[in-house]
């Protein structure tokens, strides 16, 4: 190329332009500096060998439900669809929730998010540390990101307190495994299934009061900073059925899950809960509960507060409180409970 434009500014001096030619051999080479920038086409390919090396990760290889959230983000994302990446078709797509998905009531897509972005962080403080590409979900959104890792500065040789590096490296290698513990149990959220609580009553007729019950105790659990809580559409899945405790909390995906039994005579209620650990299937906490029908709030908020200070957790400002009567209590779980069928309006709604 030198050559080129040796040959061709030569010529140039007969025409009397050398300058124009002489700008057009200083562009030419600048092409080996282009040739050192890969081209964008090949980013996706770069992201797409990265997604499948965190899945087959030790961490994500081993958890279902995480890796199908990562790889739908992350897909929609290189393929341009960047409109489906919302909660309501996450929430479909994903966790194999129903077209009337509603967001406010069940969180399920929030509470993956914030342990996706946590079992990231710990993918890449540790096993992916040399990683060429870093995948990040960043808070607000699902809408993925993409960054090289930075480069460090290789540290200068002194000849000088040969052993005061070396000593310093280590110390610093400690500090980051003790902050990375640290930051792994503070971020990440402790997971619980509350299965249905099973009616011990002769009449079958007071499931919904047990049912109720259960709602209740999700709903003051879900508002605890720090406690990530299955949606009652998980649970219930298991009601009615034998229960293994490891297993339906391998099959939710939780650390504990909270089992119990609801007995109502008359006015008198006996309510038994059990917090059971699921990696050992091990019994943290239980409570047995006789009280007054009347009772059945304060009870509801025994049980939270019993699984709070067993995971050594904080009560939130937001718990529920209630100021109501015990008779529209029951009237509600009754409504709850009533299945929807067509009245004559909405039959003759075509």
């Amino acid at each position: 190329m030198a050559e080129e434009c040796t040959v061709s500014r030569r010529q140039d001096k007969f025409k009397g332009v050398e300058g124009r030619f002489y700008n057009a051999c200083t562009c030419l080479k600048t092409t080996d500096i282009l040739k050192a920038m890969p081209p964008e086409n090949h980013n996706g390919q770069m992201v797409r060998e990265q997604l499948e090396r965190v899945l087959s990760s030790r961490d994500f290889s081993r958890n279902e439900r995480l890796s199908r959230f990562l790889r739908f983000v992350v897909e929609r994302y290189l393929e341009g669809k960047d409109s489906e990446l919302k909660e309501s078709v996450i929430a479909i797509e994903v966790f194999g929730r129903k077209a009337d998905y509603d967001p406010k009531e069940d969180a399920i897509v929030r509470t993956e998010a914030m342990r996706l972005r946590a079992r990231l962080s710990k993918y890449y403080d540790g096993e992916g540390s040399r990683d060429p590409v870093i995948i990040e979900l960043p808070k607000g959104g699902y809408t993925p990101s993409f960054r090289r890792p930075e480069a460090a500065e290789p540290p200068k040789a002194s000849s000088r307190g040969r052993w005061v590096p070396i000593a310093l490296a280590l110390l610093a290698v400690v500090l980051a495994a003790a902050g990375w513990w640290w930051a792994r149990h503070r971020n990440e959220p402790v997971v619980v299934a509350v299965l249905p609580l099973e009616n011990l009553s002769r009449d079958p007729a007071n499931d919904y009061f047990a049912d109720g019950i259960t709602d209740e105790i999700i709903r003051n659990l879900s508002v605890i900073e720090g406690l990530a809580v299955r949606s009652r559409t998980s649970s219930f899945a298991f009601k009615g059925k034998p229960r293994n405790v490891r297993e339906v909390g391998n099959l939710l995906d939780a650390d504990y899950v909270l089992e119990g039994s609801v007995l109502r005579a008359g006015e008198q209620l006996r309510v038994n809960a059990q917090l059971v650990r699921v990696r050992d299937d091990f019994p943290l906490w239980s409570g047995k509960f006789d009280r007054e029908l009347t009772d059945v709030f304060a009870i509801q908020d025994e049980i939270s507060r019993g699984i709070v200070n067993q995971l050594r957790l904080k009560l939130g400002r937001g718990r529920r409180r209630y100021e109501t009567s015990l008779e529209a209590y029951d009237l509600y779980l009754h409504a709850q409970a009533l299945p929807v069928r067509p009245g004559p309006i909405e039959s003759r709604i075509i």
